[in-house]
């Protein structure tokens, strides 16, 4: 299992950054420009990464103010897990995207680098996006 993660700093409380990560419809605004056929639902979103796959994914597993994690609901390229945290950190949260994907040597070779630009960018957003 490839694990690729990036935590961020937001200067809001968790429960704040916990709502703002529960509803897929906001998830549209943490994704960058190759990201595209976005659609969704407070649960779920399908969405197109260029040149690399279709995605349909659903929150699976809430446990408030701590955790979210999505896996999808169509058959996938690989198997794959999106995971948000978030955890106090005196006045504000730490924020952070864990993906888990089950990728062969190949894959590993052609999907880390964009995974990982994924992950970093919806963090970064994030941080922009609740300051």
């Amino acid at each position: 299992m490839t694990i690729i993660e990036s935590a961020v700093e937001v200067n809001k409380p968790v429960a704040e950054v916990y709502t703002f990560l529960s509803n897929m419809n906001n998830h549209q605004r943490l994704m960058p420009e190759n990201i595209y056929n976005w659609e969704s639902t407070e649960d779920e979103a399908r969405f197109t990464i260029q040149n690399m796959a279709k995605l349909a994914i659903a929150i699976t597993n809430r446990v408030e103010n701590q955790e979210l994690t999505a896996t999808p609901t169509e058959k996938a390229p690989f198997e794959i897990e999106l995971k948000w945290t978030v955890a106090e950190n005196g006045a504000g949260t730490i924020a952070k995207l864990i993906i888990s994907a089950d990728l062969n040597m190949m894959m590993k070779m052609l999907a880390s680098g964009p995974l990982q630009k994924l992950v970093d960018h919806q963090t970064e957003r994030l941080q922009e996006i609740l300051g």
